[in-house]
């Protein structure tokens, strides 16, 4: 199933970013894009996910600088632009498998794409590995440990409902009952012409 490797692969990803567990650490992609397309996307979808939950944590420290935490203001809308771009380079691989697929005259939409999904996919992974080192903390007190052990169990639960979800989706899109579209995000605080307050720079 689809969901068993991307999980598999966002496993790999968290474990390897933790290995230095820096923002700043170089990547390299473990899957080559000729070889494996979906592999390297969503091993690069699962590292900026990553990198970006580690520059929320850090932008949250309560004596940050005024000036580096405007710098990394900057550093996560970039990655924000970064994670919605591979998830529109991730539904395109997907509208590329599908494309010979006639939908039935009865199908239906989704209310959200496949990579929509395979994103809150990425995200629960990176709950899941984080809630798991709050459960098993040797500082932490047992109440710590417990009530993170029920919220964890939750997230595992989630993460079952979640796949089985993604992998009915792609199964539906495959024989005809649902199909798809991607919609561009049109993100407009980003753009010199759209956001107002850039284009008065300019």
């Amino acid at each position: 199933m689809f969901s068993e490797t991307a999980n598999k692969i966002f496993q790999e990803v968290i474990e390897k970013y933790h290995v230095l567990d820096r923002v700043d650490q170089p990547f390299s992609n473990s899957y080559d894009k000729n070889s494996d397309l979906l592999a390297h996307l969503l091993y690069r979808k699962c590292w900026i996910d990553t990198v970006q939950w580690h520059y929320e944590d850090i932008i949250r420290h309560p004596n940050i600088e005024p000036v580096a935490a405007l710098k990394l203001k900057r550093q996560i809308d970039a990655s924000n632009q970064d994670r919605t771009d591979m998830v529109e380079y991730i539904d395109s691989y997907f509208l590329e498998k599908y494309k010979n697929i006639t939908p039935k005259t009865n199908a239906t939409i989704n209310t959200e794409s496949p990579a929509w999904g395979i994103d809150r996919l990425s995200i629960l992974a990176l709950k899941i590995y984080h809630m798991n080192q709050e459960a098993t903390r040797t500082d932490a007190s047992e109440a710590h440990k417990s009530a993170c052990q029920a919220k964890l169990d939750v997230l595992l639960e989630q993460r079952v409902d979640l796949s089985t979800a993604i992998d009915t989706l792609l199964n539906d899109i495959k024989n005809g009952d649902k199909y798809m579209k991607v919609y561009k995000q049109m993100k407009m605080y980003n753009d010199d012409e759209l956001n107002p307050v850039l284009r008065s720079q300019k």
